[in-house]
């Protein structure tokens, strides 16, 4: 799996996952891939920073000041180290942000709501069914058509390891609408 940072000609960031770099590149030749945003099929990779968790960084400089054995020190064997665990989400109050950042986030927030009102209104909610459903359509076993519903993150990667286009969708509470 990797995941690639996406642009569109109107300059909208979004991020998306795919099987492999020829899978991303078969499918936007195909015009499948468009923006999360504004529907745009003109869609370019954007570029992206490595990501370097802070743990691994870490114990790279502590292994460059550690020091190293010789004749006079017995070599000692690390300890084990825990995968990095991801950062959790953090809210931060709307006027806390800096006025630019806020409307910003704001103008984001309400692309999002009509994003999700947009696809509401032409898909069929099949909640928990979807990535069953989305094979059967896929595999022409039922009848072509936009459908929208919840998949757990290992039932979203089979999918994209099976070539099924999806598309996760960023989705604003209602309640925080």
């Amino acid at each position: 799996m990797i995941r690639y940072a996406l642009k569109c000609r109107e300059g909208h960031l979004h991020d998306a996952w795919f099987r492999n770099a020829e899978t991303f590149d078969r499918l936007r030749a195909e015009g499948a891939i468009t923006c999360a945003v504004c529907g745009c099929p003109e869609v370019e990779k954007a570029l992206m920073a490595p990501a370097v968790s802070k743990a691994a960084a870490k114990r790279s400089e502590a292994a460059e000041r550690a020091p190293q054995p010789g004749a006079d020190a017995p070599a000692a064997s690390p300890a084990p180290q825990s995968a990095p665990q991801p950062a959790p989400p953090v809210a931060v109050p709307a006027e806390a942000l800096p006025p630019p950042v806020a409307r910003a986030v704001a103008e984001r927030a309400a692309a999002i709501t009509a994003l999700r009102q947009a696809i509401e209104a032409q898909s069929e909610n099949v909640g928990r069914d979807f990535p069953a459903e989305a094979r059967r359509i896929h595999h022409g076993e039922a009848e072509a058509r936009p459908i929208l519903g919840e998949a757990s993150p290992a039932e979203a990667k089979a999918l994209i390891e099976e070539e099924i286009p999806i598309l996760p969708v960023p989705w604003v509470s209602k309640h925080d609408a």
